[in-house]
């Protein structure tokens, strides 16, 4: 496939170049919070944070093309068939975009990705780091670092980080919400090339707030609930939408308190055990099978 080749067919370039024109809307200067005296905060407040509105995104995938790009990932597929099944992560692809029907028969384009926890599962479950959250909001991750234990995968409700299983030398891959393009002051690549508003970014606080005005200040048109809320503990990738969250393809089963708290005492020492057992037992196994080798080797030298 070329390397220049773009969602619907587009040359990758030309349709970013065209896509970039409009990014600049998804920056939006929201109101500040009009929090009511007594009011609790709002989680991470202050961390960067992406809203997305399902009912103005148009499936152009042009957010799969600008991932691909700012990540160095093959390019997602060109045309329609990307929609003929429900897509997850890989990792080759940070971001998807899966397509669903509206009761009336028009379609519903969703965009799926890590959902950057305010308080991560993943970041918690690791032993060494390699995930961890950082205090502008994005979940960044250190292959360098990475022992390949996969606890992040277990422990993510999300299901979102991925494994490179047919690499000889492995590590996890998933989004990590453009840590180094926000360091540098530039919008996510997925939220400059939006061209149609479904994605906005902004301070999470203020996110939340626009989510409630737009969800409950228009009750016939969405569905009252903001999923990434309270999902968790709190998301900084938050989702209103027309439909249930169930048809889009949503884990609706996700607790609503904070991953790491629910399990804080109980993996107080756990991940220095599970760090230090399993060279222990290859330890072991080493000594054992170096016994009996050497047994061998006598019995094989005294028949010589």
């Amino acid at each position: 496939m070329s390397a220049d080749r773009g969602p619907a067919g587009l040359g990758r370039r030309t349709f970013l170049k065209v896509a970039g024109a409009s990014g600049a809307a998804a920056l939006v200067s929201l109101p500040a919070p009009s929090r009511a005296a007594g009011s609790l905060p709002v989680a991470g407040e202050d961390e960067s944070s992406v809203l997305v509105d399902t009912t103005l995104c148009v499936g152009c995938r042009g957010c799969e093309a600008a991932c691909a790009e700012a990540n160095k990932l093959p390019d997602p597929p060109v045309d329609d068939t990307a929609f003929a099944a429900v897509r997850t992560t890989s990792p080759d692809a940070f971001t998807v975009v899966n397509r669903t029907q509206k009761g009336d028969g028009s379609p519903r384009f969703v965009k799926r990705q890590c959902m950057h926890c305010v308080e991560p599962a993943c970041a918690s479950a690791c032993p060494v780091r390699a995930l961890d959250k950082q205090a502008t909001g994005p979940v960044a991750y250190d292959g360098s670092k990475c022992m390949g234990c996969r606890y992040c995968m277990v422990a993510c409700p999300f299901g979102v980080p991925k494994y490179e299983y047919a690499k000889a030398i492995p590590v996890v891959r998933k989004c990590t919400f453009c840590a180094g393009r926000q360091a540098e002051g530039k919008l996510p690549a997925c939220v400059s090339v939006c061209p149609s508003g479904a994605l906005t970014y902004g301070k999470r606080g203020r996110l939340v707030e626009e989510a409630r005005r737009r969800v409950y200040g228009n009750p016939d048109k969405y569905t009252p609930h903001i999923y990434g809320e309270h999902e968790a503990g709190g998301t900084n990738w938050m989702y209103i939408t027309d439909v249930t969250f169930e048809k889009l393809g949503f884990e609706v089963a996700v607790n609503d308190n904070s991953y790491p708290k629910l399990v804080r005492g109980a993996l107080g020492v756990p991940p220095v055990v599970m760090t230090l057992w399993p060279p222990l037992l290859m330890g072991l196994w080493a000594f054992s099978h170096r016994d009996g080798k050497g047994k061998g080797n006598d019995k094989g030298g005294h028949h010589g």
